[in-house]
């Protein structure tokens, strides 16, 4: 297995799409080129933020090979779970082909499997690649947390287990898993709000949405916790909290995609069932971003 380790800030990237729907390649393959020219650590395609489910096989596949192209010898991290063993398995063996660097795993959604039955999915997963897997837990979206105690036992008991993205929100669980984790697994944050203060706890870093719109600011904002820069990270995260926080005021992607389609890097173009955000979250982002760089 390859050894892989995370840290700093990986982005959640967004998928462009032309006016007619069809995925913008040349508008990722830039959007990639940006993140890379900022310093980003890591590149997370086809995850919650790239609208991953209304995504063809071949959409996705080509995806990857971009993000690949284009990565400059940074991991690429690619979503690849589903609420069913065999439908995730299959995700991961139509993606491996083309390079990944590492599988991101989501904890099955709407089934909400016991403890026991997110232990035994995630061991079956990883026991199906060579690559390594990142857990995500985002209960908000899959109506199942997978707690502190199963993690600990997955990063120690499964060797290509190698790190989890927790957008739980629960601080407690969080610490529990950051003070418990064996040396080598690492533990993200996926939400950027909460970046400083779980990596001042020991998280490695995070799995970002604002970065689409602000690379340079959130990679400054890891970097400075990592080089324990407190009084440096402290001033990012205030200057960036209104656009962490502003970028959900609506279901992620769409203000995230807004605000790039205002910066020129996209179409606010998005697949149905998501739709474009409407007037009220748009005077939001338009303040928020004059904000930012005034």
């Amino acid at each position: 297995m390859k050894k892989l380790t995370l840290k700093g800030c990986g982005t959640a990237l967004l998928t462009p799409f032309k006016a007619d729907g069809s995925v913008d390649y040349e508008a990722f393959a830039a959007s990639v080129d940006r993140q890379v020219k900022a310093g980003v650590h890591f590149l997370v395609p086809l995850g919650t933020t790239g609208e991953t489910p209304c995504l063809s096989v071949e959409e996705r596949i080509e995806i990857l090979k971009i993000a690949k192209a284009h990565c400059a010898g940074r991991p690429v991290v690619v979503g690849g779970g589903t609420n069913s063993l065999d439908a995730t398995i299959e995700s991961m063996r139509q993606l491996e082909p083309y390079g990944p660097d590492a599988f991101l795993i989501v904890v099955p959604y709407y089934n909400k499997p016991t403890q026991e039955g997110q232990f035994q999915y995630f061991k079956a997963v990883a026991a199906a690649t060579d690559k390594p897997i990142i857990i995500y837990n985002v209960p908000g979206r899959t109506g199942a947390n997978i707690e502190a105690g199963t993690v600990l036992r997955l990063a120690r008991d499964v060797e290509n287990i190698v790190a989890v993205k927790e957008a739980s929100g629960k601080y407690a669980q969080i610490s529990e898993i950051i003070a418990g984790a064996p040396e080598g697994f690492s533990v993200l944050s996926g939400n950027d709000d909460e970046t400083l203060s779980l990596m001042a706890t020991g998280a490695a870093g995070v799995i970002s949405v604002a970065s689409n719109v602000a690379p340079k600011e959130m990679v400054a904002l890891t970097e400075a916790m990592l080089a324990g820069r407190l009084e440096e990270a402290r001033g990012l995260h205030h200057r960036l909290f209104p656009l962490m926080k502003n970028l959900f005021v609506e279901s992620n992607p769409g203000p995230a995609k807004y605000a790039c389609a205002k910066l020129g890097l996209m179409r606010n173009v998005l697949r149905l069932p998501l739709v474009p955000v409407g007037p009220a979250t748009e005077k939001i982002i338009d303040n928020t971003l004059a904000e930012l760089w005034k």
